[in-house]
C-alpha cells in the first residue's frame, strides 16, 4: 500500500506546489499564524508587501471548511489532469499558463473588487481542461450525462443556486477562454503563437523542458 509520502510525490510538481501552498496558507490562517488581511490583493500595498501578488492566489478560506475542501478538490483534480495530459512532460509550459492567467486576473481585479483570485484561477483550469477534452463524457450524480465543455457552466449554475456571487467564476471562465483562444484558435488562423513559453522561464524547470516545443505546441490546432 502506497504511503502518504509516495502519493504526495506522485502529484506533478507544479500542481503539488500550488496545492501545498493553498493548504499551508489556510492552516496558517486557521491557526491565526497569519491574518487574511495580509494576504489579499491590494495594489496600494504591493510596493511594500509584494507577496500579496502570490498569496491572494493561495488563500481559499480562513479555515478548513466545506467550501475550502470543495475548492481545493477542484484545484487539485483539474490542475493535475492538465499537468498530466495536455502539459505532460512540460511543467514550464503549465507554469507559464498559470502565470499568464494569474496576470490577467490580477489586472482585472481592481475593476471587479475581488480580493482573492485562487477560485478564479481554478475555474480557468477547469475551462481549459473542458475545451481541450471536448469529447469526454461526464456524469452528474449518475443521472445526467453531459460533455466536458458544459462543466464550467454547470459549476457556475451551482454557484448561483447556492447564493454565491458568480463574478469570481465568470472571471475564471473569461480568462480561461482568452488563454484557450490565443493558444489553440489564434495559431491555427494566423500561424503565430503569442503565448510561447520564454526559454529563460523554461530554464528554471531543467533541461527536459528546454528540449520540448513551447507554448502548447502539442495542443491540437483548430481549423
Amino acid at each position: 500500500m502506497s504511503s502518504i509520502e509516495e502519493i504526495y510525490r506522485s502529484i506533478p510538481p507544479v500542481t503539488r506546489t500550488y496545492v501545498t501552498l493553498a493548504v499551508l496558507t489556510t492552516l496558517g490562517c486557521a491557526l491565526e499564524v497569519v491574518s487574511p488581511l495580509k494576504l489579499y490583493l491590494s495594489w496600494t500595498r504591493i510596493p511594500v508587501q509584494p507577496w500579496r501578488l502570490l498569496t491572494n492566489f493561495t488563500f481559499f478560506g480562513p479555515s478548513i471548511s466545506l467550501d475550502f475542501i470543495f475548492h481545493v478538490f477542484f484545484l487539485a483534480r483539474y490542475s493535475r489532469l492538465l499537468e498530466e495530459t495536455t502539459f505532460r512532460g512540460r511543467s514550464a509550459d503549465y507554469a507559464w499558463f498559470l502565470l499568464v492567467c494569474g496576470t490577467l486576473l490580477t489586472l482585472t481585479a481592481p475593476f471587479v473588487n475581488v480580493l482573492f483570485m485562487g477560485p478564479s484561477l481554478t475555474f480557468a483550469m477547469v475551462y481549459l481542461w473542458s475545451r481541450r477534452n471536448e469529447s469526454v463524457s461526464l456524469s452528474f450524480l449518475g443521472l445526467v450525462n453531459f460533455s466536458a465543455p458544459f462543466l464550467p457552466w454547470l459549476l457556475l449554475l451551482f454557484t448561483v443556486l447556492f447564493g454565491a456571487s458568480a463574478t469570481v467564476d465568470l472571471l475564471g471562465i473569461a480568462v480561461g477562454h482568452v488563454y484557450y483562444f490565443l493558444s489553440d484558435v489564434y495559431p491555427s488562423l494566423t500561424g503565430c503563437r503569442l503565448l510561447e513559453t520564454p526559454r529563460w522561464f523554461a530554464a528554471f524547470f531543467g533541461p527536459a523542458d528546454l528540449t520540448v516545443p513551447f507554448a502548447d505546441a502539442a495542443a491540437p490546432l483548430r481549423t
